[in-house]
């Protein structure tokens, strides 16, 4: 049976992603100099494939400039990681969020100064939703 097509990032298109958040507009050469520089390179045809995946998926869109294409986001930033991380949620933690929690502080992946941040987001929003 083929694989299902996820609406989320995988890890590479999630890397191209963050080069095109960082730029309005990229080539794909330059998508291609920045994986380069991170350690990740890959051949031209390779990005172009996964740009073409993002396109599908409504992540970006392209025009043309000159003899090549230039992409950019659709998808703000911010959307994206609240999809991923809902996707996390749901399928890694049966959909909840207080488990997702525990796991992060189980793992000791939240430093002590992240935990008083958390302290102070959680603050406001309980001040927020007592209004």
């Amino acid at each position: 049976m083929p694989r299902k097509k996820s609406r989320t990032l995988t890890e590479l298109e999630l890397m191209i992603m963050r080069i095109v958040w960082n730029n309005e507009e990229v080539m794909v050469e330059e998508i291609r100099g920045e994986l380069k520089n991170q350690g990740h390179p890959l051949a031209l045809p390779s990005i172009r494939t996964m740009l073409g995946i993002l396109q599908e998926k409504g992540y970006v869109t392209r025009r043309k400039r000159s003899r090549s294409f230039a992409y950019r986001a659709i998808v703000p930033q911010e959307k994206a990681q609240k999809n991923i991380l809902k996707d996390v949620v749901t399928r890694a933690f049966d959909g909840s969020a207080m488990n997702l929690v525990s796991a992060l502080l189980d793992t000791r992946m939240v430093s002590e100064k992240e935990l008083s941040g958390v302290k102070k987001l959680i603050r406001k929003y309980e001040k927020e939703a007592g209004k």
